[in-house]
């Protein structure tokens, strides 16, 4: 048996055990499993490995994308790049492991967009490992940016202080953050949304549930939106070429 799975610090939100089940059931892939494993804190993440003597790749989600860097062999340029990834593959030679992080969450953000025109400049809203990815993609298509978080920072525009003006003047709108999710659909991501018009396209990374607040709000404006389930399956199926190549 071959395991594969999920680690994150709470994941009863997460669709990835139902994709990759569907997955095996539709392509007749037997012999392997997908499981979710809940780490309190990145710092377990040897004995995890110790423990899981099958376990031959992983997905990697909040909080845990950028600080499990530090705990990996390996990374891919993109990965190293990105400086976060979502994609851990275990090579096994003996009693030696060697764990190599990937980062497809970018391939799969890009990716879910083909065939979408996409306007510009975007407004990337989030500080995390998925932040970094989107803004990654967004380099890779040539669509500029600006990033917005609660915290600040260099070249960031604080969240709190986001204005109307700038909701104009970024027509593309991404959020980056676990706002919204299954869970804690009563948060709300505190924007402007008066400014937005039918010109604006609302992405939104979370996919459970399928409208989230952010998106309702483009909605009731007639914005263009999409949520994050396509850049799911996309950025999973990525993983499953890492794993098997």
């Amino acid at each position: 048996m071959k395991t594969y799975g999920l680690i994150g610090k709470s994941l009863t939100h997460s669709y990835s055990k139902s994709f990759f089940e569907e997955k095996f059931a539709r392509e007749g892939i037997t012999e392997c499993c997908y499981r979710l494993f809940e780490l309190p804190t990145i710092a377990q993440l040897p004995d995890f490995i110790a423990s899981e003597p099958t376990l031959c790749g992983f997905n990697v989600t909040i909080p845990y994308k950028q600080s499990i860097m530090d705990y990996l062999d390996e990374f891919s340029p993109e990965a190293a790049e990105i400086g976060a990834l979502n994609v851990v593959r275990v090579d096994r030679t003996g009693k030696q492991v060697v764990l190599k992080g990937y980062n497809t969450d970018s391939e799969g953000f890009s990716k879910s967009l083909a065939g979408v025109q996409v306007p510009g400049p975007a407004m990337v809203i989030g500080s995390g490992g998925a932040a970094a990815a989107v803004m990654h993609a967004l380099r890779g298509m040539r669509v500029p940016y600006v990033q917005v978080s609660r915290q600040g920072g260099a070249g960031q525009l604080l969240l709190s202080q986001v204005s109307a003006k700038d909701i104009e003047e970024h027509p593309f709108i991404i959020n980056c953050t676990p706002v919204g999710t299954l869970g804690n659909v009563d948060q709300r991501l505190e924007l402007p949304y008066e400014a937005l018009t039918s010109q604006h396209f609302l992405y939104d990374l979370v996919y459970n549930p399928d409208v989230t607040p952010f998106l309702r709000e483009g909605m009731r404006r007639g914005a263009r939106v999409q949520n994050g389930l396509r850049m799911l399956h996309l950025q999973a199926e990525a993983a499953w070429r890492i794993w098997n190549r």
